[in-house]
């Protein structure tokens, strides 16, 4: 079964900081490409940032850029976001998948939270 496990959001002040963590399990984890996705309150999913099978190169959307740095693990089959400098138009549901050979690694987890507010 594949299961992936977000979690790290909460509630932060804008200008801060939080680490969101994914841990993948029931697929080969180091063949696949990692990326979040983030929805906001009546928005589409929105394309975040995507880090490679090895983690050797990442890509981010215009909207994060220069903020926000994935990173992966594989050793721990866990794929991170690090936020910094966090806006209120950050403020979502996170969630991380895998593709490989143009095929999602298996079903969206539950998302993890992020709420950027004074």
């Amino acid at each position: 079964e594949v299961q992936l496990v977000e979690s790290g959001g909460g509630l932060v002040q804008p200008g801060g900081s939080l680490r969101l963590s994914c841990a993948a399990s029931g697929f080969s984890f180091v063949d696949y490409a990692m990326s979040w996705v983030r929805q906001a309150p009546g928005k589409g999913l929105e394309w975040v940032s995507t880090v490679a099978y090895d983690g050797g190169s990442t890509v981010s959307a215009d909207s994060v850029k220069g903020r926000f740095t994935i990173f992966r693990e594989n050793a721990k089959n866990t794929v991170y976001l690090q936020m910094n400098s966090l806006k209120p138009e950050d403020t979502a549901v996170y969630y991380c998948n895998g593709l490989a050979r143009g095929v999602v690694a298996g079903p969206w987890g539950q998302g993890t939270q992020v709420t950027v507010s004074s």
